[in-house]
């Protein structure tokens, strides 16, 4: 039991001129310098995932929440999308922009929670960390929703701090449960951050003197944030049961490291991090041992939340998979405070390592890779020779609302099941077995037979080359029926065949950095049953 009360105080965030004036330089120089890193690759092209946001977002405003209940996920960033399109337009480089703003939008945030809850060193050191963290760095230039999740979490997080930590007022209890309605709205991983900071709220709880008054406000916040979900409630119960992540694996113990490479960028960056951060950590708990303050407690919940989330969502993901390194935003976030923190109590040794950090993080390229796919160099070479009502097969479903963004309007779409009425966004309704049932025989003829000489049906397949990252049984599956749909169709354009392959693109694959593809275009040379494969 806690020997002091926690000093409840309204104490707000407050700057002298010369300190005011300094900050927004300070902010000034690190957001120009995050700029420069975090636009090296501001125009490169969309991989699959991005091409699915487009795709989503290019939906009706108000048509958005129905489409997703199809794929798995919240709808804020994609209605956001949706607004930012309007206005910006749907070119990489806008669309890009929109997750840049999240990912600088951190660095004044950062400095605001530091510098708030531990005095402006902290500050001004979690200001340059959010400046060129890597993870924000390589989401800043993606056009998916982990940046803004980023965000969210870091002011959730010093929110949470303000009002259940060191007691400053009932607004930063309102404003945390926007921020976690804003999450789950966001992301699913919202959920997993929500449950650990309900646990970091029973520990606050267990050490303070206040406990029916921390009781009723951390329930009211956590309540809000649960009335404000309800409407997407029946939704996540559908996706929950239907749009699982077959594509994913389970994790194992090698989950450390992962979040070493992808979070922190790399072992260099973790090391310094985890001894220094480490180090000026223990240094202020061992300075306020015995005291029940603000300070120390922010420690132990900023320990807690991201081991937390992770531990719930390693777990639940033995069951159904859902540990990919880019969902980790939520937890990023504590750890950056926390390291902030850190390092603002090592003093000078906690401004080395601020400086190495520096070094280490300052080039973007080993983070972020402007040529993501190949399907813009497929649209180039071989969509400026199809004309409207030809056919687009692509071998991985999933990858059909990229192909639709880069190819040229008025083309028909068909996967590996079929024909793709919506090809803006994918179907992930019990896809493994929609897909396992759909045998190639079956599908691909009636396809062909659509067509009319003088067509053209371009087969977008996807490149399996790293076997290991086509292992899990979306993959496999996906690997296994593009196989199937190349060897009929190969078949089908040998001579007295109803086909003529006509090209191949890109000409010159220059090795995507997710996932790659080739672009086989035939053209229909006469009517006559396809060439079928046993």
């Amino acid at each position: 039991m806690a020997t002091a009360a926690v000093p409840r105080t309204n104490r707000r965030f407050e700057l002298r001129a010369p300190d005011a004036l300094l900050a927004a330089a300070a902010l000034i120089v690190l957001t120009a310098i995050s700029i420069y890193v975090r636009t090296r690759s501001i125009s490169g092209s969309f991989w699959m995932d991005e091409g699915l946001s487009v795709g989503i977002a290019s939906h009706d405003l108000m048509d958005i929440p129905g489409v997703l209940r199809e794929d798995g996920s919240p709808p804020l960033y994609y209605m956001g999308l949706n607004l930012w399109m309007d206005a910006f337009g749907r070119t990489e480089t806008a669309v890009h922009w929109f997750s840049l703003i999240f990912s600088l939008l951190t660095i004044p945030a950062a400095m605001w929670a530091g510098w708030s809850l531990w005095g402006k060193r902290a500050g001004y050191i979690g200001a340059a960390i959010c400046a060129l963290n890597p993870f924000l760095t390589s989401y800043g230039e993606e056009a998916r929703m982990y940046s803004l999740m980023a965000l969210l979490a870091l002011l959730a997080t010093a929110c949470f701090l303000h009002a259940f930590a060191y007691r400053r007022g009932r607004v930063y209890v309102v404003l945390f449960a926007v921020l976690q309605t804003l999450m789950l709205y966001t992301h699913g991983w919202g959920i997993f951050y929500g449950l650990a900071a309900f646990l970091a709220l029973i520990f606050l709880w267990w050490r303070s003197e206040e406990r029916r008054t921390l009781a009723i406000e951390g329930l009211a916040a956590f309540t809000a944030a649960a009335i404000l979900f309800l409407p997407w409630l029946p939704t996540l119960l559908f996706q929950a049961a239907h749009t699982a992540a077959p594509w994913g694996r389970a994790p194992r113990f090698g989950a450390p490291i992962q979040i070493s490479r992808d979070l922190m960028g790399g072992d260099r960056a973790s090391i310094v991090m985890l001894l220094v951060g480490g180090f000026g950590a223990a240094a202020a708990l061992a300075a306020n041992k015995g005291r029940n303050d603000g300070e120390r407690l922010s420690i132990w919940v900023l320990l807690l939340i991201p081991i937390t989330t992770l531990v719930i969502a390693w777990t639940i993901s033995q069951i159904t998979p859902a540990w990919v390194s880019r969902y980790f935003a939520v937890a990023l976030a504590p750890m950056l405070l926390l390291t902030a923190l850190g390092l603002a109590r090592a003093r000078v040794l906690g401004l080395v390592a601020l400086a190495a950090l520096a070094v280490f993080w300052a080039n973007p390229r080993p983070f972020v890779d402007g040529y993501k796919s190949s399907v813009r160099d497929i649209g180039a070479e071989a969509g400026s020779q199809m004309r409207p009502g030809d056919l687009v097969i692509t071998g991985q479903p999933e990858q059909t609302p990229l192909a639709w963004y880069y190819l040229p309007a008025g083309l028909r779409y068909a996967d590996s099941a079929g024909i793709v009425d919506d090809p803006r966004h994918m179907d992930w309704v019990d896809a493994m077995d929609k897909y396992e049932a759909a045998q190639p025989r079956d599908v691909l003829p009636p396809l062909l037979d659509s067509l009319r000489p003088g067509q053209k049906v371009l087969f977008m397949r996807p490149l399996t080359e790293g076997v290991e990252n086509w292992s899990a049984p979306w993959t496999q599956l996906a690997r296994r029926r593009s196989a199937q749909f190349g060897a009929i169709l190969q078949a089908d354009a040998r001579p007295g065949g109803t086909l003529r392959q006509i090209d191949v693109a890109p000409q010159f694959y220059r090795g995507a950095s997710t996932v790659g593809n080739v672009g086989i275009l035939y053209e229909k040379v006469r009517d006559q049953p396809a060439t079928q494969v046993p």
